[in-house]
């Protein structure tokens, strides 16, 4: 009976640590989109150009791409509890800087995009060790679900974050956003401490192993190549990921270019704006819920190819809407809202499904690195045309091509029988 309640006990405690973590990532995601939006706020109404917005886009993704692969590594060598709380705090004192120049007086747009830079360093590093936590704490079976559940929360966050920004930056400005994020950055890493989290890291002394991150460079490269050797060695993950590049190359543009839509082509206003970025959340949250219930598709790779899909045609339709098609535009962003999870969970769950919990941090840190170097390819090409061509039409041509990538994907043998890969 002893052993059975032992056995209950280590089964639910998993639950409450996810729970805690989990609770201080959703205050975290909260506080910190508020701010985030803030700065894009403060970048669109300042400037009112695509090529700005898509600048600093690029600031925001461009550091996973240079520093994912290392972040990955370094994630590995330590326990995730130091890589998670290392990064929430570098994060809010970034927020700290931007506080202190805004109230200095008029707030240049550099200043923003270095905040945006500097600020996705620190997401470099706290994204691949949250992925790799789950799979280190819950059982198997339930990481397509879970996978689910963490979309959900970092969607509800940033759902209310951004309606909270909408509200908050044209009565008081950035400064009164920077208190609540640094709150927030606390609390998440509170909350890490609280969980007594044990997981991540290597024994001192084991092979490949580093006292510090700036220690050996070689050891540290050749971890990242084991990474990279381990992640090819599964075809339809692999695969997958190509197919993921082409998928960002085409969608990072289409993220930047969302509040021009609305206040452009549909002549609406920084309310409305919030709304379709809201609509959008909401349908994240709707599709979160239900992949955490359903799981999707028993074949996950038909998960993705089916929401890549689904993606692409309401992007297309997006795109094809007259000035005064805004309703029409709402539900569109509510149809890319709910295929989003379906794309992403099922990836996600495989990974931490098939990769051995020691390499968890450097796949990750990869596959965000390489999506990552996908964003700057695409964002640069909205730079150069986005303001000739025109939003509207960026979201019809970028429809038709996730349209055509979805089919291709489903041709690809090793993605189609992703399942039977051991």
């Amino acid at each position: 009976m002893g052993a059975f309640g032992a056995n209950c006990s280590a089964r639910g405690a998993w639950k409450l640590k996810l729970a805690c973590v989990w609770g201080g990532e959703l205050i975290s995601v909260l506080t910190s989109s508020v701010l985030q939006m803030g700065l894009i706020w403060h970048i669109t109404l300042t400037t009112n150009s695509a090529s700005m917005l898509s600048l600093a886009s690029l600031a925001g993704f461009l550091p996973l791409a240079l520093f994912g692969m290392v972040a990955g590594t370094i994630v590995d060598r330590f326990p995730l509890r130091r890589s998670l709380i290392g990064a929430d705090l570098f994060i809010a004192a970034v927020s700290l800087v931007v506080a202190v120049a805004a109230a200095m007086g008029e707030l240049p747009v550099w200043v923003v995009i270095a905040a945006l830079f500097l600020r996705a360093i620190g997401s470099a590093f706290h994204t691949p060790a949250f992925q790799a936590l789950t799979p280190l704490l819950a059982p198997p079976e339930y990481l397509t679900r879970l996978a689910g559940a963490a979309q959900a929360v970092q969607s509800g966050g940033y759902i209310l974050g951004t309606a909270l920004a909408a509200v908050i930056y044209p009565l008081s400005g950035l400064v009164p956003m920077v208190v609540p994020d640094v709150v927030g950055a606390l609390f998440a890493a509170g909350a890490v401490l609280a969980a007594h989290i044990r997981a991540g890291g290597r024994e001192p002394g084991s092979a490949g192993g580093s006292s510090a991150p700036g220690g050996d460079m070689r050891a540290l490269f050749a971890e990242t190549r084991d990474g990279y050797r381990v992640l090819r060695g599964y075809r339809g993950l692999f695969a997958l990921l190509w197919c993921g590049f082409a998928f960002t190359l085409v969608f990072s543009p289409i993220s930047a270019l969302f509040p021009l839509m609305t206040l452009d082509h549909f002549g609406g206003t920084t309310a409305d704006a919030a709304l379709a970025e809201i609509v959008f959340s909401i349908g994240m949250i709707a599709g979160s819920a239900l992949l955490t219930a359903t799981g999707g598709f028993k074949n996950r790779a038909l998960t993705v190819v089916a929401a890549t899909a689904l993606y692409g045609a309401a992007t297309l339709v997006a795109g094809l809407l007259g000035a005064g098609g805004f309703a029409a535009f709402l539900a569109m962003s509510f149809l890319m809202g709910l295929s989003s999870p379906f794309y992403s969970g099922p990836q996600t769950a495989l990974m931490q499904e098939r990769v051995p919990p020691e390499f968890l941090g450097r796949v990750f840190g990869l596959y965000g690195a390489i999506m990552s170097w996908a964003m700057p390819l695409g964002l640069a090409a909205s730079t150069l045309f986005a303001d000739t061509v025109g939003a509207p039409a960026w979201f019809s041509g970028a429809g038709c091509a996730m349209l055509v990538l979805a089919v291709l994907t489903w041709c690809i043998p090793s993605i189609r029988h992703i399942e039977a890969e051991g």
